[in-house]
């Protein structure tokens, strides 16, 4: 087992909360803590509370008018979007949702090699509007702090969330200090319908926003074999200072909102596999545990997520689930190369 990791924790976590009804339910965090405290690796994380972030830390990403509307919703209730509610108090837990995420990368600037915050990736916020169950894009605020307090220049993000990661595409889009991965259900059959291999960048930033969109049924052999293909280049090519990993597990079979089949094993193989990037690159590594609607399922899964992270041995096994879309992944993952051939090397 590697050195501890930090794991943010707040008990107001589980306040983000948009009822029985809503896919939605804020007793993740406190679900996922209480897994990991009756487990061994337990003893490899150090709680930390975070602070919520300021709404200067807010207005480095997001524009005023946006902030105060979210704020406004949030004295009175109502809703954000159509699939999006915006119970009372929802101003001050996604403030502290966010707040979480640049505490734990703060923490990576000093003490910690890894740090993990189970409220996070809200990555379709973006800079004047949100969907999508976010109120603000924790990740890019998160970068913007960084790079300002400490002069970071390459960050790299590994969305592997089911939908798509839009809002962080848009804020990211020109930025050529930011190389955003997400690898997602094809946006022509999921929310948020957005998410097209085309989609590599504008301006200085060409280059530098890569989709990989999976057809439904794509399991852990897609999925692992796109990875290794693209994701390990681009780690090496880019050199990021720091690295963050959106774990949504919302790509599991029993999620309810999506159409890929993705079983507990493959997540274990994704922590080890990140944090051995991390390792090998920037040794400073972001976890945002994201999306999952089942919530056993979301248990287990991040337990997997950490076991890897940890390179710990003990994991949660499952039977991996027959797939009959390969040959259509690895035309897809030709389609990325070649796409990005001008920009990056991806050698077979």
């Amino acid at each position: 087992m590697t050195v501890s990791i930090g794991f943010t924790y707040h008990k107001d976590y589980n306040k983000y909360d948009f009822g029985v009804d809503h896919p939605l339910v804020g007793d993740k965090p406190r679900r996922t803590l209480t897994s990991l405290v009756n487990s061994p690796l337990i003893n490899s994380l150090v709680l930390l509370s975070p602070p919520m972030a300021s709404e200067e830390d807010l207005l480095r990403v997001h524009e005023q008018k946006y902030v105060e509307h979210v704020k406004n919703l949030s004295t009175h209730g109502g809703m954000l979007a159509k699939d999006t509610p915006a119970p009372q108090g929802i101003f001050e837990s996604a403030r502290l949702a966010t707040g979480g995420t640049i505490y734990a990368a703060n923490r990576l600037l000093h003490d910690f090699s890894v740090v993990v915050n189970p409220l996070a990736g809200f990555h379709h916020a973006s800079t004047a509007f949100s969907s999508g169950f976010c109120f603000f894009n924790d990740i890019a605020v998160a970068i913007e702090y960084i790079r300002e307090k400490y002069h970071i220049s390459r960050f790299m993000i590994i969305d592997m969330d089911v939908h798509h990661a839009n809002g962080t595409q848009d804020i990211f889009y020109r930025d050529p200090s930011v190389l955003t991965v997400s690898m997602h259900q094809d946006g022509r059959t999921l929310y948020p319908g957005t998410g097209s291999i085309e989609k590599i960048g504008a301006d200085g930033g060409v280059g530098f926003n890569v989709n990989i969109p999976f057809p439904p049924g794509a399991g852990n052999k897609s999925y692992r074999f796109a990875f290794e293909a693209l994701v390990p280049p681009l780690v090496t090519q880019f050199r990021p200072e720091l690295l963050i990993y959106q774990a949504g597990v919302d790509t599991h079979h029993s999620d309810p909102l999506a159409d890929i089949m993705i079983t507990y094993p493959f997540y274990y193989w994704l922590g080890d596999c990140i944090a051995t990037l991390a390792e090998q690159s920037c040794r400073r590594l972001l976890v945002c545990l994201g999306g999952g609607y089942n919530s056993n399922t979301c248990i287990k899964a991040y337990y997997n997520v950490l076991s890897g992270l940890l390179h710990f041995e003990q994991s949660i096994v499952e039977p991996m689930l027959s797939e009959h879309v390969i040959n259509q992944v690895h035309k897809i993952v030709d389609q990325v190369k070649e796409h990005l051939q001008d920009y990056w090397s991806f050698t077979d």
